[in-house]
């Protein structure tokens, strides 16, 4: 049988690794890309053991998706593990690895890392959509989430090149959705709530950030991965063909609380 598969960007940890499982425990094959060091491995071991527990196939590459090699080879990787008549079902962007510096005082960001940032965080989204769908891999029916968040609407310390990168990333989403629509192809950005993730940890004051969620949020807690990795299930099926660049929030009504 002929099986859709599920590509995770940033497969390792946080909405990344949450929604690996809850594709895997609904029977999708995973191929999840990672950059993690030999310190942490033993943790990413452990989740794919995890998620072939569920009876899948389960392929992790791990190397920099933002590297045009690294993103040749693994493109390679996932046709060599796909049988004849596989395709990929959903794509999903979930890369947090960027500069944290603010623009003016010590420790400026510099055009590296500012390029960097959005390079990982925002533009790697096209070039891995350009590859799928141009090898036949990701057709119609397919479905492009890409993770953004509320700091691409506010001003957060040291938070500067992150944000431009989410605001470059929910404009990507649009340009997708709209050249892939004659291909059946949808594509949605998802703005979840504050979410206590690694990336999260690394920004400062976010003990604060996270507190005032918590305030403002009627169901009096933060989102987790889990509940975004449930819509997402949710959303990935063919009733949702119609429903294609936008922004989601997934945050239990964070947004709209006072």
């Amino acid at each position: 049988m002929s099986k859709q598969w599920v590509v995770i960007l940033g497969a390792s940890s946080g909405f990344g690794a949450a929604t690996a499982r809850a594709f895997a425990a609904a029977g999708h094959p995973i191929f999840g890309v990672h950059l993690d060091r030999r310190s942490t491995m033993p943790a990413v071991e452990a989740l794919i053991d995890e998620l072939r527990a569920n009876d899948v196939q389960v392929v992790f590459h791990n190397g920099n998706a933002a590297s045009d090699d690294e993103r040749d080879n693994a493109v390679g990787a996932l046709r060599a593990a796909m049988a004849d008549g596989d395709t990929v079902g959903v794509l999903l962007h979930s890369l947090a690895f960027g500069t944290l510096r603010p623009y003016f005082g010590d420790s400026v960001i510099g055009r590296r890392h500012m390029d960097m940032t959005l390079d990982v965080m925002a533009h790697s989204l096209v070039y891995w959509a350009q590859d799928l769908v141009s090898s036949g891999l990701l057709g119609p029916g397919g479905r492009i989430y890409a993770m953004t968040s509320s700091g691409s609407l506010a001003a957060w310390p040291s938070y500067g090149a992150v944000s431009a990168a989410k605001c470059a990333l929910e404009s990507h989403i649009r340009q997708l959705a709209v050249e892939l629509a004659p291909r059946g192809i949808t594509a949605n950005a998802i703005m979840a709530g504050v979410t206590m993730t690694p990336a999260l940890e690394k920004i400062p004051g976010s003990d604060v950030i996270a507190q005032k969620a918590i305030d403002r949020n009627p169901h009096g807690r933060l989102t987790t991965p889990e509940d975004v990795a449930n819509c997402l299930l949710s959303l990935a099926g063919p009733g949702t063909a119609w429903l294609t660049g936008n922004v989601l929030r997934v945050d239990g009504g964070e947004a709209i609380s006072g």
